[in-house]
């Protein structure tokens, strides 16, 4: 007989203790027709307080239909003569691509790590043995600034990537496609299969190391080619992942931060601006001191490769230090690359790490407080501090390998950081470095505007006793 779908909902509520009488169930029973009503109709109904407060996930987009990528025999030749053999996963291309071997011990993230410009020209080991199980999310997915959800740039960066066992399989919500399917759409191969316990053990002992992705599984040809891998730190990588002109994120807010991309991930941005800052995105080699907007902070990103080749940045970093001498200083901030950038314009130099650092869980030690605190991190490269240089102090050191996390200036807001505050993937026990520097970033603002009252207008301003004629100047 049909029941009214809300005399049901009446009779679900709680019972009391008395007894229900015969008559109240035959009146929750009607002898009319059962009202079917489309799924439409029904989500067309003003939903419950409680619901309406809860924001659904984004429904994810489906790319194209693909196939599985077809496995085939692949190999790993290394520099130094040893080849791990697999099966293919990824791309199936018979080219051999060859990269920096490196190794990675993050449980988690796998697209965030392989979307992140830092790894530009580099074959990703994850020590992680399974890899692939919750699949990839759509690319389509946006946060409210107009950035990936779930990817740290535009494309897959490294240029290939090692695992033990792969998951064509995956389950998650958000997922579109599987890890295969997703490097094969980017031509990355990827081989699984690999004994990475015996290849991150010989690159911890011997260093990081060039290598080459082939897809023969021919163990004569690999060993015995004699090709010459190509070397990706022989170029500059930044310029390569940079962009090519200015754009804004977060436009309207309280303060403008401009952001020297040597190869920016994008929570850095999303960082930046869920503080309400403004931010302007410009090329590597930009030059803050000749550009027409006066901005209020600048942050220097991270970035792929050998910081000597970054010699341009570092001397508009010199430039900008030494324009703001005798005035209000513009606050600067580095991470990653960015702490090697300014560490150079400060005088320090840097070094190739045996291994670097890559993973979730690296401990850094705040030099100013004692805190230790767990970081993300990918580098390859340090600045070495065992020599002093004038006005400047470290600021974090690894807890691990006492190695150099961050400098700070001991005068003027001029810090950076070797690790990644923004995480994405990783933990957030440094996100509040982002907020350090943009009360920084107000607090110089506010007294700029108090000791230069006509300051935008660009006429003279009283400084340190001093009368100093400035150039007309564009507030954005």
């Amino acid at each position: 007989m049909p029941i009214h779908i809300s005399r049901l909902a009446a009779m679900a509520r709680p019972l009391s203790l008395k007894t229900v009488s015969l008559k109240a169930i035959q009146r929750a029973i009607s002898t009319k027709p059962i009202q079917i009503r489309s799924l439409a109709s029904l989500r067309q109904e003003q939903p419950h307080p409680v619901t309406a407060a809860l924001k659904a996930p984004p429904a994810p987009t489906t790319p194209k239909s693909q196939p599985e990528p077809p496995s085939r025999p692949a190999s790993l030749r290394l520099a130094t003569g040893q080849v791990f053999h697999g099966t293919s996963f990824g791309c199936p291309n018979t080219d051999s691509i060859s990269g920096e071997v490196v190794f990675t011990t993050s449980l988690v993230g796998y697209t965030e790590s392989m979307t992140d410009p830092s790894y530009t020209g580099q074959i990703l080991v994850f020590t992680q043995p399974l890899i692939g199980n919750y699949g990839v999310p759509s690319s389509d997915a946006r946060d409210p600034f107009g950035l990936h959800r779930y990817f740290e740039s535009n494309a897959i960066q490294c240029r290939g990537i090692i695992v033990n066992d792969y998951a064509a399989k995956y389950s998650h919500w958000a997922a579109v496609e599987s890890l295969g399917q997703w490097c094969a759409r980017y031509g990355i191969p990827a081989i699984s299969g690999v004994d990475t316990r015996a290849l991150v053990t010989l690159l911890r002992s011997r260093g990081s190391t060039l290598g080459e992705i082939s897809m023969t599984g021919s163990s004569a040809m690999d060993a015995e080619s004699g090709k010459p891998i190509e070397n990706p730190n022989a170029e500059n990588l930044c310029s390569k992942v940079s962009t090519k002109e200015k754009y804004i994120v977060n436009l309207g807010g309280d303060v403008n931060v401009a952001l020297v991309d040597c190869g920016v991930k994008q929570n850095i941005l999303r960082c930046l601006a869920k503080r309400g800052a403004t931010v302007t995105v410009v090329p590597w080699d930009h030059d803050l001191t000749k550009d027409p907007v006066k901005y209020d902070g600048v942050v220097l990103s991270n970035g792929p490769g050998d910081p000597s080749y970054m010699g341009k940045t570092v001397s508009n970093v010199k430039a900008l230090i030494a324009q703001d001498a005798g005035k209000i200083p513009t606050p600067i901030f580095g991470i990653c690359m960015g702490n090697q950038v300014l560490g150079m314009a400060a005088g320090y130099k840097t070094y190739k790490m045996p291994f670097g650092n890559r993973g979730h869980n690296q401990p850094a030690i705040d030099l100013t407080t004692g805190k230790c605190v767990i970081t993300s991190q990918n580098h390859g490269y340090a600045i070495d501090d065992s020599v002093d240089v004038p006005g400047w102090a470290p600021y974090f050191r690894n807890a691990n390998d006492a190695s150099n996390e961050g400098i700070r200036h001991q005068v003027l807001p001029y810090s950076s950081v070797q690790f990644h505050p923004e995480a994405c993937g990783g933990p957030l026990d440094t996100d509040y470095l982002f907020d350090h520097f943009l009360n920084e970033v107000r607090a110089f603002k506010r007294e700029r505007k108090r000791i230069e009252p006509n300051f935008q207008k660009g006429v003279e301003a009283l400084i340190g006793g001093r009368l100093i004629k400035k150039s007309v100047v564009v507030n954005f």
